[in-house]
């Protein structure tokens, strides 16, 4: 036999090995919906449709390590396992008491590590899970979103970083507006954080984020090529960092590894999410984040946890008229903030940055004005709570000690600030306040940071989170900041991953013309009514009241319903919705309703469907738009009227307008 016909039937011969060995996987939603079909050969591949339509193209996934192993190139197939559950779970602190956790699962088993993906109703995910005996080091991973055309996205890039280093990028507040852009419009310069919507030309929507985020960078996505695939992008390791940033309270990092993570050995990696909806109102219900986060310990108690209303002093510059003393960062400011929280039924008060002395990142050092042991002493003759703000190194230096001191001290938890990382060492500071101040008895809001990744589910004390353009920015932002457009965008998108702390409540109301930036008496965008309605469409178990006591004791009505409405829920219903246009929500808490409504700059007229209340007499309370809120934002009107029979709501909303209403069975 001639060279050339050996060398021809082994070409032949490796073609076929290499065809025998390509395999194909298929898994469902439990509705049968959502349909992913997975590809094993040379490459591992994954590809999505929803009720037929093709929402992810083939895409490739891969993890490589610094010794050369790559997780999903070349592997060793060994086999495969399957599984179904269904089941509820007791949600802590939660937008509902029972999540259904109902999919379908596939194992990928492989020499040296696993892949597993889950199909929901509502999405899918998947995860690497390493079985490495020993220390490794993660050098990537390929994470590859493939969308079969130029979709139009909703993109939230990353702000405020040095045009001439992409890698600053990975030093960040996690807040900006959305960029609404078609994938090849992308700008190529910038990476975008998550979560991150997808627009499928026929209304159904992609939401990618991801969940378990323990111990591994966070993820951002890039389109650099401007065609239709987005990738995923990690922040390396740190390796040089020094104390600086605001107020020294960070730590800045200086220089990387030329690795994203590091490990003593086998670990499960994050959670990736694709969330999918037919419709746009279905992704503010979704729970995918919350299942498939880490469950708390078996043994853990966190029945201690007690979520609420906090009185707030920054947003409104500890602001207070008709008293006889220098108002500020002083006893008698923060007494009086106590004093107003109990005479309202409000849960707690916050001291923020400023009792601790500055430039010190030292948080037993305390202003001489502030006689922190007799404030929380006299929160609690006055059955209020205390939490204290910390920037984040002064938190992490002497975490063990500061919790410690407090929680004896009777402080009830700690809002975290100036994280601005979520490399592999900021994440893992997530985990150990989150464990070490439950060891404490301590609740954790965690300012300054990413979005939430389901921490909130495996230690409930975490009772927020920022990652949100929130009502702080208009202290200072510009009149072209459309806060209105981005408050009925938020609620399809960031808080698919969970609750935020957005701080709202503000009692200077302006329209779209009369706006403008006033640090020390700062004002919202949109009218009253809609900064109600946000205390029932946001989800924030630890609520802020943002503006002064003074300004909410000139508005009975309102305060009464801001300081009563619930932070956690028994039950949700999503009513209706459009991204960027507008959306209503109903909420449960024991026998009583909650509905918000918020519409963009447009007027609009809704009419609700409110047969989820069943049969019997009701009886709801509105707070809606008055004639003139177009002209002055603050006009509502409050009334009392039954449920119509038809169980048909028909409420009017002005430009950046809204409502809210609570309704009682008669």
């Amino acid at each position: 036999m001639s060279k050339c016909i050996v060398a021809a039937v082994a070409a032949l011969l490796t073609v076929a090995d290499m065809a025998a060995a390509q395999k194909e996987f298929a898994l469902s939603s439990p509705d049968g919906k959502l349909d992913v079909r997975v590809e094993v050969g040379k490459t591992v591949t994954y590809s999505l449709s929803h009720d037929g339509t093709v929402i992810l193209e083939p895409s490739q996934v891969s993890m490589t390590l610094t010794d050369g192993t790559t997780y999903g190139v070349d592997s060793r197939f060994l086999g495969r396992k399957t599984r179904s559950v269904n089941e509820s779970i007791k949600a802590v602190n939660y937008k509902k008491a029972l999540v259904e956790d109902h999919f379908n699962e596939l194992t990928l088993r492989f020499k040296g590590f696993n892949i597993i993906f889950r199909a929901y109703d509502e999405g899918l995910a998947y995860r690497f899970v390493s079985l490495a005996e020993g220390p490794f080091k993660v050098k990537s991973e390929q994470a590859e979103f493939v969308f079969p055309g130029d979709w139009n996205a909703y993109v939230p890039y990353v702000r405020d970083y040095d045009k001439d280093d992409f890698s600053s990028q990975f030093f960040n507040s996690f807040e900006n507006t959305y960029s609404h852009i078609a994938l090849s419009g992308w700008d190529s310069d910038r990476l975008a954080f998550l979560p991150l919507v997808v627009e499928e030309p026929h209304g159904k929507k992609i939401c990618i984020t991801e969940a378990d985020l323990l111990d591994y960078p966070g993820m951002y996505l890039y389109n650099g090529d401007a065609g239709n695939v987005l990738r995923g992008v990690f922040a390396p390791y740190p390796d040089k960092v020094e104390q600086g940033g605001h107020n020294m309270l960070q730590m800045v990092v200086k220089s990387r590894k030329d690795y994203i993570a590091e490990y003593g050995k086998g670990t499960s990696f994050p959670w990736r999410v694709v969330a999918v909806s037919p419709d746009d109102a279905g992704l503010i219900g979704n729970d995918m984040v919350y299942c498939l986060a880490t469950p708390p310990a078996s043994d853990a108690d966190f029945s201690w946890v007690r979520p609420g209303k906090v009185a707030w002093e920054w947003w409104n510059d500890w602001n207070l008229d008709g008293v006889d003393f220098r108002t500020g960062i002083n006893n008698d400011t923060y007494k009086y903030y106590i004093d107003f929280a109990s005479e309202h039924g409000i849960g707690y008060v916050i001291l923020d940055e400023g009792w601790a002395v500055n430039l010190k990142a030292d948080l037993m050092q305390v202003v001489p004005e502030i006689d922190l042991k007799m404030l929380a002493s006299y929160a609690a003759s006055k059955n209020v709570g205390l939490i204290l703000w910390a920037g984040y190194w002064a938190f992490d230096r002497d975490m063990e000690n500061v919790c410690r001191y407090y929680s004896d001290l009777g402080i009830k938890g700690f809002k975290v600030d100036f994280m601005d990382r979520d490399d592999q060492v900021m994440v893992d500071f997530h985990r150990r306040a989150a464990e070490t101040a439950a060891r404490y008895g301590l609740m954790i809001d965690f300012h300054g940071t990413y979005k939430p990744t389901g921490l909130h589910r495996t230690y409930p004390n975490v009772i927020n989170y920022e990652g949100v353009h929130g009502l702080e920015q208009m202290k200072w932002s510009p009149e072209s900041v459309d806060q209105v457009t981005y408050d009925v965008t938020i609620p399809f998108i960031r808080m698919v991953a969970g609750p935020f702390d957005y701080t709202q409540g503000a009692m200077r109301n302006a329209t779209r013309g009369n706006y403008r930036p006033v640090n020390s008496e700062a004002m919202s965008q949109g009218t009253r009514c809609r900064q109600l309605a946000e205390y029932v469409v946001f989800e924030s178990p630890l609520n802020m009241l943002c503006d002064s006591p003074s300004n909410y004791m000139r508005e009975p009505e309102c305060t009464d319903f801001i300081a009563s409405v619930p932070t956690v829920w028994d039950d949700t219903e999503v009513l209706c919705g459009k991204l960027a246009e507008y959306v209503a929500v109903a909420r449960r808490s024991g026998d009583v309703w909650y509905l918000g409504a918020m519409t963009g700059w447009d007027a609009r007229d809704l009419e609700l469907d409110l047969s989820f209340l069943g049969e019997g007499g009701y009886s709801i309370t509105l707070y809606r738009d008055g004639a003139n809120a177009d002209r002055a934002a603050r006009d509502y009107v409050k009334e009392t009227v039954p449920v119509p029979d038809s169980r048909k709501l028909k409420v009017h909303m002005a430009p950046g307008g809204g409502f809210a209403a609570v309704i009682q069975k008669d």
